[in-house]
């Protein structure tokens, strides 16, 4: 079999994201675990303080918001 290009291994990947997720009858129930691991580690972080680790978390999705839309703009060809 021919390498893949970037492109087919990224449609190859939505495709098998997509069925996965058809299959699944409880969207919320397949995540919960790590949604429960990201805000245990943002506890954890602020020693316990569920203020703190409101901060980090919002923080984090902060940073996370700029990274993409950094992102965006250099494909753009935007600087």
């Amino acid at each position: 079999m021919p390498a893949l290009s970037p492109a087919e291994r990224s449609l190859r990947g939505r495709l098998a994201a997509h069925t996965s997720w058809s299959r699944t009858t409880d969207r919320s129930a397949r995540t919960a675990k790590a949604r429960k691991a990201l805000e245990d580690k943002f506890l954890a972080e602020a020693e316990g303080d569920p203020k703190r680790a409101e901060s980090l978390r919002r923080a984090f999705y902060a940073k996370l918001s700029l990274r993409s839309a950094q992102a965006r703009r250099r494909r753009a060809g935007v600087a």
